[in-house]
């Protein structure tokens, strides 16, 4: 019993909380060991019971979701996955994750949903998955608004395209990929096509907050959608995506097929296409996924960076890669920028670009 997973549910639905606790009571690795009906109660709680994970609701009374965490975060850290049916609110997505919530995940119809029982297994996986995380590296990211008419020049004057920078996390990735995006300059010659274990149904909404605190053009990665400079594209890992060109030889994304390592997909074809312009990067992240796909980034001269583990929310992705000798440079998350800075510069003046 020591062992179990304890979990504190957040909902002010009473059937939610109930159809909550029969889904995670059903593993024998998890134990519920109460519910919150709000987030004044759930801090108040966490407090006393101090659970292993949390799951949370965005739409309580007396403080909501993005309140909770907020107060959660810096007074009593615990993992979070957020289960709401408000993930089409691209504002309320957004700040989540960056806030430092592990996942969100939308509720599969209203507020007070009928079939929650179909992700059972998802939610399950979720929540052990979120029980492993390194803590300590779970940090809000601090943004500011950019002014798009003030950035008019540097977003819209033309920049060749030269360079594919293709990263590939999973879980714990969105709040990684928005630190990377407010540091990295977004005049440098190239694309970025980031994939992340993220729902597809959140993304449009994501990408649209998104694109609001970025000097990069931040889009949603779909089929048949021509790759620009300056761009970066979010795509999700249960959508595998290829780089290919299209009728007139432009470098274009494109649908592939059901994959269970979409990120080797993602790598080995963005260096078929792009060879040594192409620079791969792993970020925090579960599995194995993505040191095939440096291998062959290597073998066709091109670049590939990992972020210290030590730095990852989740460390076994990069771990991987790194042990099977397929990373040329291992850098903590807030260097990371330099360093694809320095890529591209040194290429440039070796005469590769």
């Amino acid at each position: 019993m020591d062992n179990k997973i304890k979990v504190l549910i957040v909902d002010d639905a009473t059937f939610m909380v109930k159809a909550l606790r029969d889904i995670l009571d059903s593993d024998h690795e998890i134990e519920v060991i109460g519910s919150a009906r709000n987030g004044k109660d759930a801090v108040e709680k966490i407090k006393k019971l101090k659970p292993d994970v949390i799951t949370l609701d965005v739409d309580m009374p007396v403080m909501d979701g993005i309140q909770a965490v907020r107060h959660i975060m810096i007074e009593c850290p615990v993992p979070i996955v957020m289960l709401s049916s408000l993930f089409a609110h691209g504002d309320i997505t957004f700040e989540a994750l960056r806030l430092g919530v592990v996942d969100f995940l939308p509720k599969p119809s209203g507020a007070i949903s009928t079939d929650i029982h179909t992700q059972r297994t998802e939610l399950v996986d979720r929540v052990k998955l979120a029980s492993s995380i390194k803590l300590e590296n779970v940090h809000r990211v601090k943004l500011h608004k950019v002014d798009s008419r003030e950035n008019l020049g540097s977003r819209y004057q033309y920049q060749s395209l030269d360079y594919l920078i293709s990263i590939g996390t999973t879980l714990g990735g969105p709040g990684s990929i928005i630190r990377l995006l407010s540091s990295l300059p977004q005049d440098i010659p190239a694309a970025i096509v980031a994939m992340q274990d993220i729902q597809p149904k959140i993304i449009p909404e994501f990408v649209n907050q998104f694109d609001q605190f970025s000097s990069w053009k931040i889009e949603e990665g779909i089929g048949d959608i021509v790759l620009q400079q300056g761009t970066c594209y979010i795509c999700s890992t249960r959508v595998p995506m290829v780089v290919d060109v299209n009728e007139n030889n432009e470098p274009m994304l494109r649908q592939g097929e059901s994959s269970q390592a979409p990120l080797n997909t993602l790598f080995s074809t963005a260096a078929e296409l792009f060879e040594g312009h192409t620079v791969g990067v792993l970020m925090t992240g579960h599995g194995d996924d993505g040191k095939e796909g440096f291998a062959e980034i290597q073998r066709l001269g091109g670049v590939t960076l990992a972020q210290e583990t030590s730095t990852c929310v989740y460390p076994n992705l990069t771990q991987c890669a790194i042990e099977s000798g397929v990373v040329d440079r291992i850098v903590t998350v807030s260097d990371l920028a330099s360093h694809l800075i320095d890529v591209v510069k040194q290429s440039a003046g070796s005469g590769v670009a």
